[in-house]
């Protein structure tokens, strides 16, 4: 009998980081310039992006890059940042006082982050899945 579940070879590489204290949005406008591109070059392209946003991303990439490393042996120049996501997550709700005794309120919103790496493939040819072509990454052998 075959099962119903996910067709993947085996377990997946992945790294959650949740209550992450900053909105949804913001993190997306990062998190869609990483999607697809290696290792090496999201750290690189999260170093010289200058929103908040990219630290807590660059640390979630190492601890998925630790994790494939130490849970699968992989090494971290053959991952490449497959499927990520940003779930909107609890909204703080506080109050500022004004004037007259009112009370404004402000909600400080979370995100949850979600990145799942992938091993790229040395025993196919260099070029990338359909999948990823579809999306405009295509990676050549130099």
């Amino acid at each position: 009998m075959e099962s119903m579940g996910n067709n993947s070879p085996g377990p997946e590489i992945r790294a959650l980081a949740r209550n992450i204290r900053m909105s949804a949005h913001k993190a997306r406008r990062v998190i869609n310039q990483i999607r697809g591109r290696s290792y090496g070059q999201a750290l690189m392209i999260l170093e010289l992006m200058p929103y908040g946003a990219c630290y807590p991303i660059s640390q979630l990439i190492h601890s998925a890059a630790a994790n494939a490393n130490h849970n699968m042996g992989l090494n971290k120049a053959n991952l490449l940042v497959g499927r990520v996501e940003v779930n909107e997550g609890a909204v703080f709700k506080r109050i500022q006082p004004r004037a007259q005794g009112r009370g404004y309120p402000i909600q400080k919103p979370t995100c949850h982050i979600t990145i799942v790496s992938e091993e790229i493939s040395r025993s196919n040819d260099p070029i990338m899945s359909i999948e990823s072509r579809k999306k405009g990454y295509v990676w050549r052998r130099k």
